[in-house]
Order: structure tokens, then sequence, then C-alpha cells
């Protein structure tokens, strides 16, 4: 199951030393005693192994193609199985970075605890990973303010482009964060750039300079490389404060994305072995043709000069075809050990595949699980309380079958549709509440702040009114006078509430 992937541009400044100086030092700084290998002692080769078959780290260098590729890997007491591959092609200065487990169940979603390997942040603090474009690969959030806010007004109009997507978190109403920002850029080092507005008092510049199109009051938008997958974007309620849900939700989206990318067969460990393999069998192939072909010249010649050699030359010679056998047979040695390599390899790929398998039959079991077909998906907006948005859709779908004709085909799918959705009519006992709440409306008594505060209302003091604010989102918000002027004070509230909130 693969947890974690990324490419990122290395300086030319990191050779292959100070690489594998670097990955050493990394496992040899865990935090997690488990996972430290003892006794490493590195004499500069570049093909070692260390450890022993529960916990090992391998370093191989394909040198046909200037790369170097590490593998570090993990096999836990339950027989989980942790893979983590370093490789780094020096002719075109980038590294893969790849984190695997063997396929479980609970892998299938994202741990909330999940950070990218602290490796990226080694890279960073030694100055190894390239700019950007504008930005600088960190991990920590970058500010956006005045001097740097046309910047973020090109990405958010798609006239600049990234190799890593773009995390913009705007302020809040209240000019705050709407999730801890640098617990953030922290867990997406190396696969995505955090920006977050200094103050939201650059909303109105910001505005002018992407046409309305930015986040604002606490929204968070996420910025693709590829213009196919546009942008996602999240909202943020202040009844939540630091919202830890939407924190993760913004890891999954981006992990998921970085997951997704293609990479080429040689920034993989097993593409770079089986390149390896590949090129060590060709070599044999070849030399083993031509010892071969010097030993039957040898023959012939013995053959051709046999009756005109005395006793020494003939022995000189025999030795000779000897030596040369030696030599083949040490040859086909070597290559039936290679061949038992490459037997080992493939019984590796299928065990790989014996894995994936697994991985999509727990897929399948979830799916057909949902004994239901959704007719359609959700999008980004989150529900305020259970069900809200499905009871949304069943209203609308209500509302038109009003107005279809019986008998027709619209009206029977969304008869059926409706039939089958367990619709609850939830905003029919809201609007009853509603509307029984500020019936003869005089002032917001304490029942009444309880009441609205039950059904999702935040209610703070302005002056002469109060406000209202529908979940903590300050899209959906409304005044109401502290003293009620006369009786259609309280119906006209109503009635704003119902056609903004429900």
């Amino acid at each position: 199951m693969l947890l974690f992937s990324t490419i990122l541009d290395i300086e030319k400044s990191l050779t292959k030393d100070s690489f594998i100086k670097l990955v050493l030092e990394w496992n040899q700084g865990s935090p997690h005693e488990s996972n430290v290998i003892k006794g490493i002692k590195w004499n500069g080769e570049h093909n070692i192994r260390y450890g022993n078959e529960k916990l090992w780290i391998d370093i191989e260098e394909y040198r046909n193609k200037n790369i170097i590729a590490v593998r570090f890997e993990k096999i836990e007491e339950d027989g989980a199985v942790w893979d983590t591959d370093y490789v780094m092609n020096f002719q075109d200065m980038k590294m893969s970075i790849r984190l695997d487990r063997s396929y479980l169940e609970e892998a299938l979603t994202i741990d909330p605890k999940f950070s990218t390997p602290h490796f990226i942040t080694l890279l960073i603090e030694r100055g190894y990973v390239k700019k950007d474009g504008l930005l600088e690969v960190l991990k920590k959030p970058v500010s956006i303010n005045n001097d740097n806010i046309q910047m973020l007004a090109d990405i958010i109009n798609g006239e600049t482009t990234y190799r890593l997507p773009i995390v913009y978190i705007s302020k809040t109403y209240y000019d705050d964060n709407p999730v801890n920002v640098g617990l953030l850029a922290s867990k997406l080092k190396g696969t995505a750039h955090v920006l977050v507005q200094d103050s939201n008092c650059t909303n109105n510049k910001l505005k002018i300079l992407c046409n309305e199109k930015n986040e604002y009051y606490g929204a968070i938008g996420i910025y693709f490389p590829r213009q196919a997958m546009g942008r996602r974007r999240y909202l943020y309620r202040r009844t939540t404060g630091i919202d830890n849900h939407l924190l993760e939700k913004v890891v999954q989206v981006v992990i998921q994305y970085s997951n997704s990318q293609m990479i080429e067969t040689l920034y993989t460990w097993q593409g770079v072995n089986n390149a390896l393999l590949r090129d060590r069998l060709f070599c044999q192939k070849e030399e083993r043709a031509q010892v071969e072909e010097e030993r039957r010249k040898a023959f012939y010649e013995l053959l051709q000069l046999k009756g005109n050699l005395d006793k020494t030359q003939e022995k000189m010679q025999q030795k000779a075809i000897k030596d040369a056998k030696a030599e083949a047979d040490k040859i086909l040695d070597s290559f039936e050990g290679d061949m038992l390599k490459l037997q080992e390899q493939v019984e590796q790929l299928s065990r790989a595949n014996d894995a994936l398998t697994s991985e999509n039959y727990g897929l399948r079991s979830k799916i057909n699980a949902v004994d239901r077909v959704p007719v359609i998906f959700l999008g980004d907006e989150e529900e305020f309380y259970a069900e809200e948005i499905k009871e949304m859709i069943l209203d609308a779908l209500e509302e038109a079958l009003k107005a279809a004709t019986p008998k027709t085909r619209r009206y029977d799918v969304l008869h059926d549709i409706l039939e089958k959705n367990a619709y609850k009519r939830i905003r029919d006992e809201r609007e009853k509440t509603i509307k029984n709440m500020f019936k003869d409306y005089k002032t917001l008594s304490g029942i009444m702040r309880q009441e609205l505060k039950d059904i999702g209302f935040e209610i703070t003091d302005d002056g002469k009114h109060y406000r209202l604010t529908y979940y903590g989102d300050d899209r959906y918000k409304t005044t109401i006078a502290k003293t009620g002027s006369d009786w259609r004070e309280g119906k006209n509230i109503a009635a704003t509430i119902l056609k903004n909130m429900m």
C-alpha cells in the first residue's frame, strides 16, 4: 500500500557521498529506537547492505544511469512490512521519496498523525532542495502580505505554475488562522507550499487582483499544478475554533494527489534493481560468448597442430584450454547466481502483486458493502448537522415532483428517489420552530437564546442589535433588534432566517 510518494528537484551540491551520509544519518538519528540499525560504519562504498532480515538498509549504485537507490525495510511483529525508498538520479538531479506498507485494511485511510518523512526535513535544512519557481520548498508557512500579494493573485488566476500544489489559508473574520498552519506546513513538507494570509485587511486588494476568486474569512484553497485538477476549496466554521478536522482533510487531499502522480521506473527501488540485473546479465552473456569462442579456437588449433607438437608443447596447449574452461565455468556460475537473483526478484514482484490484489479486494469489499449506487456526489460544502445536505436535495426534488406531470418519466424517477431515501422533512420541523420562536417578538429572552443555540446559531452583541451567525459561518448571518418595533418584526426575522439559512 503506497502511503507517500513525491519527487523533488535537488541542488547540484548534493553529491553521491553526501547523499549516502545523509541517509545513514537519517537512520542513526531516528527517535524510534526500533528503527535504528546497529553497527553501521560506512567506509565510502556505494554498494553495501546493513542490518538483518527483519531490519535492513540497502544501497545500490546504478552507474550506467548515474543513480543511487536506497531501501530501508522493517518487518513488524505482526508481519507488516514497511519500506522507505530514496532514489537519487544524479543525471537529472531529482530524488524520488516513497513510503510503502504491506496491505492492511486500516491503511486505506491516512492516519491523522501522518507526516511526510523526516528525511525531507534534513534535505531542506541542508539546502539541498531547489526552489519551486519563486517559492522555497519549506517546512514552514509563507506569509502573504501587500509585498507579495501579486504572487498569490497570479496563482489564483492560473497565470503561473509550480511543481508542487499550493495551499492558501485565508484569515478568519476575527483575523485568526482557521487551522494550525505550522503543523500543516510540517505535515506537507516536500509535497505542497503552504501560504498564509498575514491579515484579512488584504481581502479587498486581493479580490480586485483576482476578480473575487480568492478564498477569504478562513476558507482554504488548494491549487494544483495540473490545470485539469482545478482547485479545491474548503470553508471554515467559526464555532469549531482551530479546526483539526479541516487540517486533516487538506493533508489527505494533498497526499492523495502526490501519490497519484505517475513516476518513471528508474525512480523506484525495484526498477533500479531490475535494470542493474538486466545489465549484468547482458554483460555476462557477452563474456560467456567470448570465452566460448576462445575455447573453440583453442580446440581447433590443437587439432590442427597436434601432429606437430612435442609433449611439452601439448601439455602447454592443454593447460591453456583447461584455464579457458575454468574461466568459462566461473562466468557460468556467476550467470547462474544472477539468474537465481532474477528469480528471487520475480518472486518479490509476485508477492507485491498479491498484496495489490488483496488491497483491491479490500477496496471492492468496501464498495460492495454499499447496497445502493449514489446518484450524485457531495461537493466541498460540509454538513452543519446530520443529513442536512441530503434533506436539502430531497426538499428540492419534492418541489420538482409537485410541478411534474404524473405518469411521466420525470415524475416516476423523482418519486422513486424520494421513496427510497427516507425523506424526514427536517426543514419543516425547523421552520415551525423558527416561526413559533419569533411570533410576537419583543426581545431575545434566555429561553430563545438557548433554542437558537440548539439549532446552530451563534449570538453576539452588536450595539443596538444582536448578530445571529448560522453554525459560525459568516456567509449566513443576520441582525435582529434588541427590542421589537411592531408585530411584523418577528415575522420578517423568521422569513429572513428561513430564506437565507434553511
